[in-house]
């Protein structure tokens, strides 16, 4: 997702949902390749918020349900450890600030207790063979033999906690 902004008006909207005296909480979820991070990183910027990418935080391949743990605590400031894909551990932790604007994307973002404590839900929504084209071209053969470990987690997730109903805006991503 390069160029302008296909959604005009997405950080007012993020915004307005900001109760009075407190701090904006959104959280991005889709499948993985639905442009998630990209759109983050954009709101963020408009927002001044931090981002926090579950890219970060999953311990491994098999860690979608491991990084939902994290959730409660990353969004009440208790900050969050990461993960080194290339050395297989963690690597350190991240502080994240209790009053500060905060967005937060990933694969399992969305669930009913992150849904709770935040004040903007949104759903990336995208077709899976375009999303596992992007994905694909984006890490190539780092993820190629991961793709269906990582793909039966998010089915899992979506089973359990389906997020696109959590969402308060569901965004089809331009594929």
């Amino acid at each position: 997702m390069s160029g302008a902004a296909p959604w005009p008006g997405l950080a007012a909207w993020v915004e307005s949902r900001r109760p009075t005296g407190g701090r904006t909480v959104a959280i991005i979820d889709g499948g993985s390749g639905a442009g998630k991070t990209s759109l983050a990183s954009r709101l963020a910027d408009d927002l001044g918020a931090q981002l926090v990418s579950l890219d970060a935080v999953y311990p491994g391949w098999h860690g979608l349900a491991a990084a939902q743990q994290w959730l409660p605590g990353i969004i009440a400031g208790e900050g969050h450890p990461t993960w080194d894909w290339e050395h297989h551990c963690r690597s350190g932790w991240v502080d994240v600030p209790a009053d500060g604007d905060l967005v937060i994307e990933g694969c399992g973002a969305l669930t009913p207790a992150s849904a709770a404590l935040s004040t903007a839900t949104l759903w990336c929504e995208l077709d899976a063979h375009t999303r596992k084209r992007r994905a694909l071209e984006r890490d190539g053969d780092g993820f190629r033999p991961w793709w269906d470990v990582w793909a039966d987690q998010e089915h899992d997730h979506w089973r359990r906690h389906q997020p696109w109903r959590l969402a308060r805006l569901v965004l089809p991503m331009p594929a």
